[in-house]
């Protein structure tokens, strides 16, 4: 009886390892994006042809991670998650070089090519949560994901404040962040050889079939975790988008810019910390509701003003918004399928949730741009766009939990 007792507690010891590297991970790799959603706005205004088109750059990161994901993840199940990760920070570091290379010519459809390619790194770094499931108990689970995701409060200071240290070192505006994110890439590429992930399971003669899409989109969890995940996570990404251009437009400085999306970023991470505990106590469907909750709490607070504490607490509940609705639904969606389904039911879901994160990053910049005559409409706009999605997905809650209540009586 004894060894059953120190294999678990060798897995256990070995997944709380696993996690720490990737927050690790989470921490200096993903610096980058803050920096990235920071200044791509900002530098688009510089040299797009048309300021509706300034955030058009995002949407192209948005793009690479959606097209990435559904190779991605059957590499990661055939090759391991180091591979996968190895390549998401090569692309990661290729974008940000090409990104650098067309500031300095002014070539905007370069870099577009250039944030696409970044995409693959922010398709990477959306399977670090995944990773940390890999290997952990049930009751670890959720816990692992909501610590991995915390190690994004460290790059939530780190990237912005390398942002303001980096950006205007050269005479071409951001060419110093890009070639920094480069450089983040190259050296954060090492973390991954400390990882000891359990091999990629091969497909047993016992495993059901692997369900297609059709089947998979069948099962309400499945269907109702990918639809909150999409709804979180696009709203976020509709709102911080337009936040730089908005910040700036109302008269504040790229520094404030900078600040008020660091403090969204830290209220993306720190919810983490706790976050894990209240799925295992409460379950994800109300953790989810209370992110739901929390994300129209933004909008009404952005609609309320436009001075720099309006941003400021819009922002922060931005991110709480995100951690719960976002970190819910991924603990719903892992809970219910079978390991060897693993790669194609997260590919399926990061292709549809960053499917609907371009679409939402596209729909900023021409709210924020091209609504309106003025910075204040346009920024009501991309807040009032929230409320119909908000409420797709607390009707896919409501139905599940009926559903659910049906099912056990």
């Amino acid at each position: 009886m004894g060894k059953p007792s120190d294999m678990t507690q060798i897995d256990h010891q070995n997944a709380k390892r696993n996690v720490a590297v990737l927050v690790v991970a989470q921490a200096f790799l993903g610096a980058q994006m803050p920096m990235m959603f920071i200044v791509g706005g900002l530098a688009g205004q510089l040299i797009a042809p048309n300021s509706c088109f300034a955030t058009l750059s995002i949407s192209m990161i948005v793009l690479g991670s959606m097209m990435t994901a559904p190779w991605l993840s059957p590499f990661m199940q055939r090759h391991g998650r180091r591979a996968g990760f190895i390549v998401g920070a090569c692309g990661g570091a290729s974008g940000a070089l090409v990104a650098a290379y067309a500031l300095s010519i002014g070539s905007w459809p370069l870099f577009l090519f250039g944030s696409f390619l970044t995409g693959i790194y922010m398709s990477a770094q959306g399977f670090y949560r995944f990773a940390a499931a890999d290997g952990s108990s049930d009751e670890f689970r959720p816990k692992a994901i909501s610590y991995v995701m915390a190690g994004g409060l460290v790059s939530a200071v780190f990237g912005p404040q390398l942002t303001n240290l980096v950006s205007d070192s050269y005479a071409i505006p951001f060419l110093g962040t890009y070639l920094a994110v480069a450089a983040i890439n190259i050296v954060g590429v090492g973390i991954f050889f400390f990882l000891k992930l359990p091999k990629p399971e091969p497909k047993k003669a016992t495993d059901a079939p692997v369900r297609s899409w059709g089947q998979l989109l069948s099962s309400p969890p499945i269907l109702v975790a990918i639809v909150c995940a999409m709804v979180s996570y696009s709203l976020m990404n509709l709102v911080m988008t337009s936040t730089p251009l908005a910040v700036v437009g109302c008269g504040f400085s790229k520094v404030d810019a900078g600040n008020v999306v660091m403090a969204h970023v830290l209220a993306m991470f720190i919810p983490s910390f706790f976050t894990g505990h209240l799925i295992a106590r409460f379950g994800s469907p109300k953790i989810i509701a209370v992110g739901l909750a929390a994300l129209l709490c933004t909008g009404v607070i952005a609609l309320s003003g436009v001075t720099l504490w309006n941003f400021y607490f819009a922002l922060i509940l931005l991110g709480i918004g995100w951690n719960f609705g976002f970190i819910g639904a991924t603990a719903m969606l892992t809970a219910n399928h079978a390991p060897h389904e693993r790669g194609r039911v997260q590919g399926m879901n990061d292709m549809l949730v960053f499917g609907c994160v371009f679409i939402a990053s596209l729909a900023s910049g021409g709210l924020m741009n091209c609504v309106g005559g003025s910075v204040t409409q346009g920024w009501n706009a991309v807040n009032l766009a929230m409320i119909p999605f908000l409420a797709l997905a607390a009707a896919a809650l409501v139905w599940l939990a009926k559903k659910q209540k049906r099912s056990s009586s």
